[in-house]
Order: structure tokens, then C-alpha cells, then sequence
């Protein structure tokens, strides 16, 4: 059945796979909705956006993503308040960085009404897929790759955007420990380190399994040249407490302009917390562990929010934090996930209400 909502085409699964869902035990991004958004790019532009069930899609051998590696994401998620009302965080701020992506490498950049309406149009159709239980959410997914053919090294001159959900409990890591990288890099100076491109992640992979035989959880990045500054913390952006100020790197080609990085300088700020961006130093971090001053480290990013670090090595030895009840990393959950979920006053202007 094919209907039309915010002037988006919209053909409806036939059969749902809503009651075949556990919805007090979703693994993260683990389980996907009944429908996505697909626009195409072709002959010099972006086609209508059409939602459609979730399915599977076929590729030519030779689609440029396979070779050459033209593909950005977002992260983001849809949240339900007691009195079923769909709340978006920032979401604007998510198509802006799509677009700063996708030019980055090669790829045309999309409308924000494609961006908004489109996504509008997925979240209405499958608005019960959005979980009501404290902690959960509808991860969502926008994405573009590059489906052209060729085995020539150029620009691709046909793409897709899509848009796929996935409901999800309580992301939860537990006690990370993390290894401060001393011979890996993220990203470089020039490269697309600032870009959500995919190569990114797909070149986190082997230290991280390296720091894991270690007994770690994940990798502090440090910067490409020196290996002297801390950077990103996993996926994720970082923030280090000494004494009572918050520190975390500034943004530059090398590092990702978290969403929730920024909220969290804002909201920090707002609350009277000290924030400090500027460089830091791996041994200004190592020296505070030994002096007592390091109170607390944290990951910020969608999927987590924040991710506590409970401890981290360098150089073979290794720091634990201390157990504090009062962290910010905690008070600074609360405060955004009260926000995202319409418990408490947005003075930001940050949620997006559809």
C-alpha cells in the first residue's frame, strides 16, 4: 500500500515485525524496524526520497564503495515521552555534518528537506517502534555510499541515501578500561579524521583488538605526529576532570565535532563547570593520575551519551581513577538524557519535537 506523507511516498510492509520483538532486551543496533528511507543520486541529482520496507539491497560488483571507499554516516535517535509524543535531538546539527562529510569525500551533498522531511516521514510510519523504557530509544541511521560502477579511480556519478532504525535498550559498556595509543593514528593532519567517513572506523579496528588482548576495552587516540596529545577515546569524543576543570581537545581536522561533545561543553558551562578546550597532554593526564589531581575520564558520544573510563595504561603501567559518587560524567547523563527525553526544561533549544 503506498501512501503520501510530507509529500514523501510511503509503501508500507505487508507484514510487520513488531510483535516478534522483545522489547525489555534490545541488544544495541541489533534489531532493525520495518521500513527505511532510500534516495538516490543520478544524473546530476537527488532523486525523490521513498520509504520503503526494510530490505536488502543489490550491488553491482564494480559499485565504487566496494574499491575506493565513498561512504559517511550519522548517528542519531528518536525518543517517546510518557505521553507518546516523539522528541528528535538536534537534528539538524546531524545533516549539517552529513553534508561537511560528504563533501569532504567526493559525495554530493543532500537537501536538508530530504535530510528532514524523509526522516519525518520514516519516524511516522514506524513511530511504534520507538521504545517507551527508561534508557531506550530508536537508534537511527542516516548513511550515503557510493553505488556507481566502475573500476576506475574517480568520483562515483551515482549514490544512495538511506535512512534505517534500529530500537535499542540502554547502551552500557561497564568498567572500561582504555591504552593510550603510542604508535597507532586515528587520522591525520589533512586527512578526514573530522568526517564520520566509514574508513574511519574500518582503521580503528586492529589497534583496538590489539588493546583488547591487553586486557583493555578500548583506545585513547593520541595525535598522528608526536603521539604526545590525547584526542578521541574510542569512537568517541574524550573529556579528562583535573581538580574540578573539565578539559577536552578542540576540533580540528583530526577530530569528530561530536553532537554530544558540544552539548556537553554548553550544558557544563551553563551548570558552572570549569571547561577547558584546549590541547592536552598525555603526560599532564599521567602526571595528574600520580598526584591524585585526575578525578574522572569519559567517552561522549550518541550511542552512550557517556561512557565513564575507569581506569587506563600507558607505557606499560597502569592508572586507576578513583570511585567518586558526585561525577559530572553522571550529572552530565542525567541533565542531557532528561533534556532528549522531555523530563526537564530545554533552555538550548536543542529538542526537536515531530
Amino acid at each position: 500500500m503506498s501512501t503520501i506523507i510530507n509529500d514523501i511516498e510511503v509503501i508500507k510492509t505487508k507484514s510487520s515485525k513488531i510483535n516478534e520483538v522483545d522489547f525489555d532486551n534490545l541488544k544495541f543496533g541489533s534489531v532493525f524496524s520495518d521500513h527505511m528511507l532510500v534516495c538516490d543520486y543520478k544524473n546530476g541529482k537527488w532523486q525523490a526520497p521513498k520509504v520503503m520496507p526494510y530490505q536488502g539491497i543489490t550491488l553491482d560488483p564494480s559499485a565504487k564503495i566496494f574499491h575506493y571507499g565513498q561512504s559517511v554516516f550519522e548517528g542519531m535517535k528518536a525518543y517517546k515521552d510518557a505521553e507518546d509524543n516523539v522528541w528528535l535531538f538536534r537534528p539538524l546539527d546531524n545533516c549539517k555534518r552529513l553534508n561537511i562529510s560528504s563533501k569532504r569525500l567526493a559525495i554530493p551533498e543532500l537537501p536538508e528537506d530530504y535530510f528532514m522531511e524523509g526522516l519525518k516521514a520514516l519516524l511516522e510510519v514506524d513511530k511504534d517502534w520507538i521504545p517507551k523504557k527508561d534508557g531506550s530509544s530508536l537508534y537511527i541511521r542516516p548513511f550515503v555510499f557510493a553505488s556507481g560502477e566502475g573500476f576506475h579511480a574517480s568520483p562515483a556519478d551515482e549514490y544512495k541515501f538511506l535512512i534505517c532504525t534500529a530500537p535499542s535498550g540502554s547502551y552500557f559498556s561497564g568498567e572500561v578500561k582504555v591504552l593510550i595509543e603510542e604508535k597507532y593514528s586515528r587520522s591525520a593532519n589533512g586527512g578526514v579524521g573530522f568526517a564520520k567517513a566509514g574508513g574511519n572506523y574500518a582503521g580503528q579496528f586492529y589497534p583496538t583488538q590489539l588493546a583488547k588482548e591487553k586486557g583493555y576495552q578500548q583506545v585513547i587516540w593520541t595525535d598522528d605526529n608526536t603521539h604526545e596529545y590525547i584526542e578521541e577515546a574510542g569512537a568517541m569524543n574524550i573529556f579528562v576532570r583535573i581538580n574540578d576543570t573539565l578539559i577536552t581537545g578542540p576540533t580540528s581536522d583530526r577530530i569528530l565535532d561530536g553532537i554530544t561533545r558540544k552539548s556537553i561543553i554548553e550544558l557544563a558551562k551553563a551548570e558552572g563547570i570549569n571547561v577547558d578546550v584546549r590541547k592536552l597532554r598525555v603526560d599532564e593526564v599521567v602526571e595528574a593520575a600520580k598526584n591524585g589531581s585526575l578525578k574522572e575520564m569519559f567517552g561522549a558520544g550518541t550511542a552512550a551519551v557517556i561512557s565513564p573510563i575507569a581506569g587506563f595504561g600507558y607505557k606499560g603501567e597502569d592508572y586507576d581513577l578513583p570511585k567518586m559518587d558526585d561525577t559530572y560524567a553522571n550529572f552530565l547523563k542525567k541533565r542531557i538524557t532528561d533534556i532528549q527525553t522531555n523530563k526537564a526544561e530545554d533552555p538550548f533549544g536543542w529538542r526537536y519535537k515531530l
